[in-house]
């Protein structure tokens, strides 16, 4: 995963829904990604075991403006926000589990 972008930071209104209240697990799918498929179960599992960290998939086909300004060239893609929004981590492809967690690490604040 790529470190902090501080240039960016996304709102509840850009993502369409609510972010975490410690992260957010942003991740952009199209629709006939297999490894979207496996990336949603891992970000879930990831979101349902560390509290305040929420999980909110977009299409990127649906959100191509969003997807241009955040330079997001393939899915899937997943971005890391902290409790304001800013990406702290970016990567593309399937991520593993151990992955996400070190990477919600740079996002959450106690």
């Amino acid at each position: 995963m790529r470190e902090r972008d501080d240039t960016a930071r996304l709102g509840a209104a850009e993502i369409g829904a609510a972010l975490g209240e410690r992260a957010t697990l942003l991740q952009f799918s199209s629709a006939f990604c297999q490894p979207c498929r496996a990336t949603r179960r891992t970000l879930t599992q990831v979101a349902g075991m560390v509290d305040g960290v929420a999980h909110v998939e977009i299409d990127a086909e649906d959100h191509l403006e969003l997807v241009r300004r955040l330079h997001v060239l393939s899915t899937p893609t997943v971005l890391v926000l902290d409790a304001d929004g800013a990406i702290v981590r970016r990567a593309s492809g399937q991520p593993r589990k151990a992955d996400v967690i070190a990477a919600l690490g740079a996002a959450v604040r106690d």
